[in-house]
């Protein structure tokens, strides 16, 4: 009796070593988060004639008043409470190029909208300090 005791423990010890190391590993996919992706001027001028995204300018009025970059058509100062609100009020499967005067306040406001669920956003490298071409006056 002793002997088949001591058999079934053996087998049963084999089957729980065995089931333990053959554990299907998972293969889901997690997609890695939504990045802002980073453009300079040849490519926003590019992806203008390409795809015709909707142009943000996120500085201040102030900054606005001395020029825009042709085709801006939402003005959301990324620094006022208002900007979420305005941000809320665009459709978030269009593609979004983000500018500002450096390209810092920019990136923020594109995370911003990327954390709200926009899919497609663009951040313009450098912003209006290193634009070389025509600037328009609102």
């Amino acid at each position: 009796m002793k002997k088949i005791i001591i058999l079934f423990l053996f087998a049963g010890s084999l089957f729980l070593l065995n089931a333990c190391g053959n554990q299907s590993k998972s293969t889901e996919v997690v997609s890695a988060p939504a990045s802002v992706k980073q453009i300079n001027q040849s490519a926003f001028e590019a992806l203008v004639k390409k795809d015709n995204p909707v142009i943000i300018d996120v500085r201040t009025p102030a900054e606005i008043a001395e020029g825009i970059i042709p085709g801006a058509t939402v003005f959301a100062n990324v620094n006022e409470e208002a900007f979420d609100a305005e941000i809320s009020k665009l459709d978030t499967t269009k593609s979004y190029i983000v500018y500002c005067r450096s390209g810092s306040r920019s990136n923020k406001a594109a995370n911003i909208m990327l954390s709200k669920g926009f899919k497609n956003v663009y951040n313009l490298t450098g912003g209006v300090l290193n634009w070389k071409g025509a600037m328009i006056k609102p």
